[in-house]
Protein backbone atom coordinates (compact mmCIF):
# COMPACT_ATOMS: atom_id res chain seq x y z
CA UNK A 1 0.00 0.00 0.00
CA UNK A 2 2.45 2.51 1.02
CA UNK A 3 4.71 1.95 -2.27
CA UNK A 4 1.62 2.26 -4.46
CA UNK A 5 1.10 5.49 -2.20
CA UNK A 6 4.50 6.82 -3.09
CA UNK A 7 4.02 6.01 -6.82
CA UNK A 8 0.81 7.63 -7.50
CA UNK A 9 1.99 10.95 -5.28
CA UNK A 10 5.44 10.68 -7.66
CA UNK A 11 2.56 11.18 -11.13
CA UNK A 12 1.27 13.42 -9.45
CA UNK A 13 4.12 15.76 -9.08
CA UNK A 14 4.91 15.12 -12.73
CA UNK A 15 1.23 16.03 -13.65
CA UNK A 16 1.36 19.67 -12.17
CA UNK A 17 4.46 20.10 -13.24
CA UNK A 18 4.15 19.20 -17.08
CA UNK A 19 1.02 21.43 -16.92
CA UNK A 20 2.77 24.22 -15.45
CA UNK A 21 5.10 24.46 -18.17
CA UNK A 22 2.64 23.79 -20.59
CA UNK A 23 0.23 26.85 -19.86
CA UNK A 24 2.95 28.94 -20.15
CA UNK A 25 2.90 28.27 -24.17
CA UNK A 26 -1.32 27.75 -23.72
CA UNK A 27 -3.50 30.19 -26.37
CA UNK A 28 -5.39 32.74 -24.54
CA UNK A 29 -8.42 34.91 -25.97
CA UNK A 30 -12.16 34.03 -25.50
CA UNK A 31 -11.98 30.94 -28.50
CA UNK A 32 -9.37 29.06 -26.23
CA UNK A 33 -11.41 29.74 -23.15
CA UNK A 34 -14.86 28.18 -25.05
CA UNK A 35 -12.87 25.13 -27.05
CA UNK A 36 -11.29 24.15 -22.58
CA UNK A 37 -15.39 25.05 -21.46
CA UNK A 38 -16.67 22.43 -24.13
CA UNK A 39 -14.32 19.26 -23.53
CA UNK A 40 -15.37 19.31 -20.15
CA UNK A 41 -19.14 19.02 -21.31
CA UNK A 42 -19.73 15.09 -22.90
CA UNK A 43 -22.58 16.45 -25.14
CA UNK A 44 -20.39 19.76 -26.88
CA UNK A 45 -21.15 20.59 -30.15
CA UNK A 46 -18.09 20.00 -31.04
CA UNK A 47 -16.08 17.57 -32.31
CA UNK A 48 -13.01 16.16 -30.92
CA UNK A 49 -11.17 12.86 -31.18
CA UNK A 50 -9.30 11.61 -28.00
CA UNK A 51 -6.82 9.31 -27.81
CA UNK A 52 -6.75 7.88 -23.82
CA UNK A 53 -3.30 6.14 -22.91
CA UNK A 54 -3.84 4.32 -19.88
CA UNK A 55 -0.44 1.84 -18.61
CA UNK A 56 -2.13 -0.02 -15.27
CA UNK A 57 0.09 -2.46 -13.04
CA UNK A 58 -0.28 -4.72 -10.47
CA UNK A 59 -3.15 -6.81 -11.72
CA UNK A 60 -2.67 -10.68 -12.51
CA UNK A 61 -2.96 -13.77 -9.91
CA UNK A 62 0.22 -12.59 -8.41
CA UNK A 63 0.57 -8.99 -8.55
CA UNK A 64 2.65 -8.30 -10.97
CA UNK A 65 0.90 -8.09 -14.49
CA UNK A 66 0.63 -4.83 -16.53
CA UNK A 67 -1.98 -3.73 -18.77
CA UNK A 68 -1.95 -0.99 -21.65
CA UNK A 69 -5.27 0.27 -23.02
CA UNK A 70 -5.69 2.66 -25.97
CA UNK A 71 -9.09 4.06 -26.27
CA UNK A 72 -9.88 5.90 -29.45
CA UNK A 73 -13.27 7.81 -28.58
CA UNK A 74 -14.28 10.28 -31.37
CA UNK A 75 -17.58 11.96 -30.24
CA UNK A 76 -19.34 13.43 -33.33
CA UNK A 77 -22.36 15.98 -32.58
CA UNK A 78 -25.13 16.29 -35.40
CA UNK A 79 -27.88 19.03 -35.51
CA UNK A 80 -31.13 17.28 -36.19
CA UNK A 81 -33.24 20.52 -36.03
CA UNK A 82 -33.19 24.20 -34.44
CA UNK A 83 -34.02 22.61 -30.49
CA UNK A 84 -31.91 18.89 -30.77
CA UNK A 85 -28.38 17.50 -31.19
CA UNK A 86 -27.74 14.46 -31.47
CA UNK A 87 -24.30 13.29 -29.97
CA UNK A 88 -22.03 10.00 -30.95
CA UNK A 89 -20.00 8.89 -28.35
CA UNK A 90 -18.02 6.25 -29.75
CA UNK A 91 -14.96 4.07 -26.99
CA UNK A 92 -12.30 1.53 -29.57
CA UNK A 93 -10.20 -0.18 -26.87
CA UNK A 94 -6.93 -1.74 -27.82
CA UNK A 95 -5.34 -3.85 -25.41
CA UNK A 96 -1.92 -5.07 -24.45
CA UNK A 97 -1.54 -7.32 -21.28
CA UNK A 98 1.24 -9.60 -19.77
CA UNK A 99 0.80 -12.02 -16.86
CA UNK A 100 -3.13 -10.69 -16.18
CA UNK A 101 -4.51 -13.71 -16.57
CA UNK A 102 -2.32 -16.53 -15.60
CA UNK A 103 1.55 -15.85 -16.91
CA UNK A 104 -0.01 -15.80 -20.75
CA UNK A 105 -0.12 -12.07 -23.17
CA UNK A 106 -3.18 -10.96 -25.39
CA UNK A 107 -2.96 -8.21 -27.56
CA UNK A 108 -5.77 -7.18 -29.74
CA UNK A 109 -9.02 -5.01 -30.18
CA UNK A 110 -11.62 -5.18 -27.08
CA UNK A 111 -15.71 -4.93 -27.39
CA UNK A 112 -16.70 -1.31 -29.01
CA UNK A 113 -19.13 0.70 -26.80
CA UNK A 114 -20.80 3.26 -28.69
CA UNK A 115 -23.56 5.50 -27.08
CA UNK A 116 -26.26 8.34 -28.51
CA UNK A 117 -26.94 10.97 -26.72
CA UNK A 118 -30.32 12.97 -27.76
CA UNK A 119 -29.60 16.28 -26.26
CA UNK A 120 -31.92 19.99 -26.20
CA UNK A 121 -29.32 22.86 -27.91
CA UNK A 122 -30.88 25.26 -25.01
CA UNK A 123 -29.75 24.58 -21.27
CA UNK A 124 -32.57 23.29 -18.92
CA UNK A 125 -33.81 25.77 -15.72
CA UNK A 126 -31.04 26.08 -13.60
CA UNK A 127 -28.22 26.08 -16.51
CA UNK A 128 -28.41 22.09 -16.87
CA UNK A 129 -27.26 20.64 -19.50
CA UNK A 130 -28.42 17.29 -20.37
CA UNK A 131 -28.72 14.07 -22.95
CA UNK A 132 -30.12 10.89 -23.12
CA UNK A 133 -30.29 8.06 -24.84
CA UNK A 134 -28.79 4.31 -26.41
CA UNK A 135 -25.98 2.42 -25.66
CA UNK A 136 -24.75 -0.59 -27.44
CA UNK A 137 -22.07 -3.54 -26.50
CA UNK A 138 -20.62 -4.56 -29.87
CA UNK A 139 -18.54 -7.58 -30.02
CA UNK A 140 -15.62 -7.22 -31.64
CA UNK A 141 -12.97 -8.04 -29.99
CA UNK A 142 -9.94 -9.90 -31.84
CA UNK A 143 -9.52 -12.63 -28.42
CA UNK A 144 -11.78 -14.25 -26.98
CA UNK A 145 -10.01 -13.25 -23.35
CA UNK A 146 -10.45 -9.77 -24.48
CA UNK A 147 -14.28 -9.46 -24.74
CA UNK A 148 -17.37 -10.69 -23.72
CA UNK A 149 -18.70 -11.91 -27.20
CA UNK A 150 -21.99 -11.14 -26.28
CA UNK A 151 -24.00 -8.10 -27.83
CA UNK A 152 -25.85 -5.91 -25.63
CA UNK A 153 -28.07 -2.81 -25.17
CA UNK A 154 -29.32 -0.23 -22.84
CA UNK A 155 -29.77 3.29 -21.65
CA UNK A 156 -27.52 6.01 -20.98
CA UNK A 157 -27.50 9.53 -19.80
CA UNK A 158 -25.45 12.50 -18.81
CA UNK A 159 -26.14 15.75 -16.71
CA UNK A 160 -23.93 18.39 -15.86
CA UNK A 161 -23.59 22.77 -15.15
CA UNK A 162 -21.01 24.75 -15.75
CA UNK A 163 -20.40 27.79 -13.60
CA UNK A 164 -17.04 29.69 -12.78
CA UNK A 165 -14.88 27.90 -14.45
CA UNK A 166 -16.03 24.47 -12.67
CA UNK A 167 -17.87 21.68 -14.35
CA UNK A 168 -19.94 18.82 -12.12
CA UNK A 169 -22.05 15.79 -13.38
CA UNK A 170 -22.02 12.70 -13.98
CA UNK A 171 -22.51 10.27 -16.78
CA UNK A 172 -24.59 6.80 -16.31
CA UNK A 173 -25.33 3.72 -18.31
CA UNK A 174 -26.39 0.38 -18.15
CA UNK A 175 -26.06 -2.02 -20.47
CA UNK A 176 -27.62 -5.87 -20.62
CA UNK A 177 -26.53 -8.31 -23.26
CA UNK A 178 -29.34 -10.06 -25.58
CA UNK A 179 -27.30 -12.15 -27.97
CA UNK A 180 -23.90 -13.51 -28.47
CA UNK A 181 -21.90 -16.66 -27.54
CA UNK A 182 -24.36 -18.76 -25.32
CA UNK A 183 -21.31 -20.30 -23.02
CA UNK A 184 -19.98 -17.15 -21.77
CA UNK A 185 -21.67 -15.09 -19.09
CA UNK A 186 -24.40 -12.57 -19.49
CA UNK A 187 -23.72 -9.38 -19.81
CA UNK A 188 -25.49 -6.88 -16.79
CA UNK A 189 -23.47 -4.00 -16.01
CA UNK A 190 -23.67 -0.45 -14.72
CA UNK A 191 -20.84 2.43 -15.86
CA UNK A 192 -21.24 5.65 -13.13
CA UNK A 193 -18.95 8.82 -13.60
CA UNK A 194 -19.62 11.60 -11.71
CA UNK A 195 -17.04 14.21 -12.50
CA UNK A 196 -15.77 17.34 -11.30
CA UNK A 197 -13.17 19.73 -13.03
CA UNK A 198 -12.00 23.35 -12.58
CA UNK A 199 -10.46 25.35 -15.90
CA UNK A 200 -8.62 28.50 -15.01
CA UNK A 201 -7.77 31.53 -16.78
CA UNK A 202 -4.99 29.87 -18.90
CA UNK A 203 -6.98 26.61 -20.01
CA UNK A 204 -5.65 24.91 -17.65
CA UNK A 205 -8.14 22.10 -16.89
CA UNK A 206 -7.88 20.12 -12.99
CA UNK A 207 -9.95 17.29 -13.34
CA UNK A 208 -11.54 14.38 -10.94
CA UNK A 209 -13.52 11.64 -11.12
CA UNK A 210 -14.54 7.94 -10.87
CA UNK A 211 -15.11 5.58 -13.71
CA UNK A 212 -16.92 2.82 -11.77
CA UNK A 213 -18.61 -0.59 -12.74
CA UNK A 214 -20.99 -2.72 -11.13
CA UNK A 215 -21.34 -6.16 -12.11
CA UNK A 216 -24.66 -7.32 -11.66
CA UNK A 217 -23.66 -11.36 -12.96
CA UNK A 218 -20.65 -11.13 -10.52
CA UNK A 219 -22.07 -8.91 -7.90
CA UNK A 220 -18.53 -6.89 -8.00
CA UNK A 221 -17.62 -3.37 -8.31
CA UNK A 222 -14.79 -1.90 -9.85
CA UNK A 223 -13.73 1.29 -8.96
CA UNK A 224 -10.89 3.49 -9.66
CA UNK A 225 -10.58 7.25 -8.69
CA UNK A 226 -9.02 9.18 -11.39
CA UNK A 227 -6.99 12.75 -10.69
CA UNK A 228 -5.27 14.75 -13.70
CA UNK A 229 -4.49 18.00 -14.72
CA UNK A 230 -4.83 18.73 -19.36
CA UNK A 231 -3.72 21.94 -20.78
CA UNK A 232 -5.40 23.17 -24.03
CA UNK A 233 -2.38 24.28 -26.64
CA UNK A 234 -1.97 25.00 -30.64
CA UNK A 235 0.23 23.35 -33.16
CA UNK A 236 -0.12 25.32 -35.83
CA UNK A 237 -3.56 26.03 -36.25
CA UNK A 238 -4.49 22.89 -34.96
CA UNK A 239 -5.80 23.08 -31.16
CA UNK A 240 -5.51 19.77 -28.89
CA UNK A 241 -5.30 19.34 -25.34
CA UNK A 242 -2.93 17.16 -23.49
CA UNK A 243 -4.10 15.42 -20.21
CA UNK A 244 -1.27 13.53 -17.82
CA UNK A 245 -2.92 11.88 -14.42
CA UNK A 246 -3.15 8.59 -12.38
CA UNK A 247 -5.31 6.75 -11.29
CA UNK A 248 -6.09 4.67 -8.12
CA UNK A 249 -8.63 1.30 -7.75
CA UNK A 250 -10.52 1.66 -4.89
CA UNK A 251 -12.28 -1.36 -5.38
CA UNK A 252 -11.90 -4.34 -8.23
CA UNK A 253 -12.06 -8.31 -8.62
CA UNK A 254 -9.36 -10.37 -7.77
CA UNK A 255 -6.61 -9.92 -10.38
CA UNK A 256 -7.40 -6.05 -11.15
CA UNK A 257 -4.74 -3.84 -11.44
CA UNK A 258 -3.83 -1.59 -8.42
CA UNK A 259 -2.80 1.37 -9.82
CA UNK A 260 -1.85 3.32 -13.65
CA UNK A 261 -0.69 6.64 -15.31
CA UNK A 262 -2.88 7.96 -18.23
CA UNK A 263 -2.08 10.12 -20.60
CA UNK A 264 -4.69 11.80 -23.36
CA UNK A 265 -4.22 13.77 -26.87
CA UNK A 266 -7.28 15.09 -27.72
CA UNK A 267 -7.59 16.65 -31.21
CA UNK A 268 -10.17 19.40 -31.66
CA UNK A 269 -12.68 20.28 -34.77
CA UNK A 270 -14.54 23.33 -33.57
CA UNK A 271 -16.65 24.98 -35.84
CA UNK A 272 -15.74 28.03 -38.14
Amino acid sequence: MKTKLIAFTIVLGLVLQTEAIAAQNAPGGDDAAELAKQLQNPVASLISVPFQNNFEFGGGPNDDGFRYLLNFQPVIPMSLNTNWNLISRTIVPFIHQDDMIGTSSQTGLDDITQSLFFSPKKSAAGGWIWGAGPAFLIPTASDDLLGSEKFGIGPTAVFLRQEHGFTYGALVNHIWSVAGEGGRDDVSSTFLQPFLSYTTAKQTTFVLNTESTYDWEHEQWTVPINLAAAQLLKLGKMPFQFQLGGRYYMEGPSGNPEWGIRATVTLLFPKK
